[in-house]
């Protein structure tokens, strides 16, 4: 087993590590003042969703993701002879981030794998950070197996970065947190990729407080541990593009696997769409930029995912904020859109003078602002003086939606709309995953 080349020593399926509170408590000291102690604050959308919603800000790390506290914490305890041999990991993204920042300060020589579809963001940052960067494999699975070869070739310690115990611990410095910060907190919602964050989380919070339901929280693209639950074993998981690319893990680690059964109240799986618009919410209601990963919470409470959890205290950790400014702009676009505060329709108007005149006059009457017109003339089946426009408009909502689609009904003959809600979507964004708490609590309340 050890001539795998993947085998990892700290992550053996065949011996799995307990993580305790009390290594966790050893690392939240190990890492003081090298780290943020990040601010939990109250979302102003608390009202308008139905519960004391407090906001965990991860992304107010320097690096912008809570990865620091376990990448702090394991660096720290490796041997000085481990120091100066270096150390090397795969990533899509933030480990890395943290990785190079903090290996860079202690002065330990470092390489970080990342998948060739890694966001350009995260990628350009690692080397300013002062890793040494490498672009291997089409998924983390495929960079992380090129990274344990070279490992073991250079001799360098490979720091898996959802799974080593060193790391969970760091990681579970957030949930100490959470407890000290929030008097009475009822439930503790908790994105998971690999699960090193949750699993930190739930073993503090369910020993300082037990009554505190934690939940995880996963895409409908990135269920690798609801998957895994579900069969009972650790199983792998092919992953497309997602939005929530912090939480792209195709097999959750062993640790963090082992340490959830019976610890975690539930997994919950929330539809992609869902996700853009929490980030445009979250950026426009609370002024924080997030990323996908970060906004998985938010977005399971949106889609009604926690009926349970109206009016008692919620915890949201918003795990990162370091997206793309390109993916950013497509989720607030996708967001808008699902709300019905972007909408497309084409209209057929006279080609003759003030013809669209007319129209952009309608639109200003209603409100609506115009975003894109495109005119078309050749493919109109109607006479010659005529000309399609395929326009697309914002208004405030469904409402104000509707009120447009009425005013161009009773101007013009020629017209259409693609088929649309008739209100916002408040159905489930997706399905519940399977309760795994001993004696469940959560969704029977």
């Amino acid at each position: 087993m050890q001539d795998d080349i993947e085998f990892d020593e700290f992550c053996d399926p065949n011996n799995p590590r307990k993580i305790k509170y009390d290594d966790i408590l050893a690392a939240a000291k190990r890492i003081s003042g090298d780290t943020v102690k990040t601010s939990s604050s109250k979302a102003h959308m608390s009202e308008k969703l139905g519960m004391e919603i407090f906001l965990k800000q991860e992304f107010m790390q320097y690096t912008g993701c809570f990865k620091e506290r376990g990448v702090r914490n394991a660096l720290t305890l490796l041997s000085d002879e481990q120091k100066k041999l270096g150390v090397i990991s795969a990533s899509t993204g933030n480990h890395g981030l943290s990785m190079s920042y903090h290996s860079t300060l202690m002065g330990i020589p470092c390489i970080i794998v990342m998948p060739i579809q890694a966001p350009i963001t995260k990628i350009s940052k690692c080397e300013q950070f002062g890793a040494k960067l490498m672009l291997h494999g089409n998924n983390i699975g495929e960079a992380k197996k090129f990274a344990m070869g070279v490992a073991k070739e250079k001799k360098m310690r490979y720091i898996n970065g959802y799974d080593h115990p060193n790391v969970i611990e760091g990681q579970g410095t957030i949930g100490i947190e959470i407890i000290e910060q929030i008097h009475g907190v009822d439930a503790v919602l908790v994105p998971v990729g690999g699960g090193s964050l949750v699993t930190g989380i739930a073993v503090a919070v369910k020993h300082l407080k037990p009554d505190t339901e934690v939940y995880g929280v996963q895409t409908e693209k990135t269920c690798s541990m609801v998957e895994s639950f579900k069969k009972n074993e650790r199983v792998a998981i092919t992953i497309d593009s997602t939005i929530a690319d912090g939480l792209a893990v195709n097999m959750v680690g062993v640790n963090a696997y082992y340490n959830l059964k019976g610890l975690l109240d539930k997994m919950v799986i929330v539809k992609e769409d869902w996700v853009a618009r929490a980030i445009m919410h979250i950026v426009e209601e609370e002024r924080f930029v997030v990323e996908g990963a970060a906004a998985v919470p938010v977005a399971a409470i949106m889609a009604g995912l926690f009926p349970n959890l109206k009016g008692k205290k919620v915890c949201c950790v918003i795990s990162g904020g370091n997206i793309d400014t390109t993916i950013l702009a497509r989720a607030l676009e996708r967001g808008m859109a699902a709300e019905g505060r972007l909408m497309k329709f084409k209209v057929t108007v006279t080609d003759r003078p003030g013809g669209m005149a007319e129209l952009c006059g309608l639109l200003s009457a209603v409100g609506v602002t115009l975003r894109d017109c495109i005119p078309e003339r050749a493919w109109v089946k109607s006479d010659i003086f005529s000309c399609e426009l395929k326009i697309i408009a914002e208004t405030r909502g469904w409402d104000h939606t509707k009120e447009l689609i009425e005013q161009v009904k009773k101007h013009y003959k020629d017209y259409y709309f693609p088929e649309m809600a008739d209100k916002q979507d408040k159905a489930p964004g997706a399905r519940r995953g399977p309760c795994l708490a001993p004696n469940p609590v959560c969704m029977q309340k």
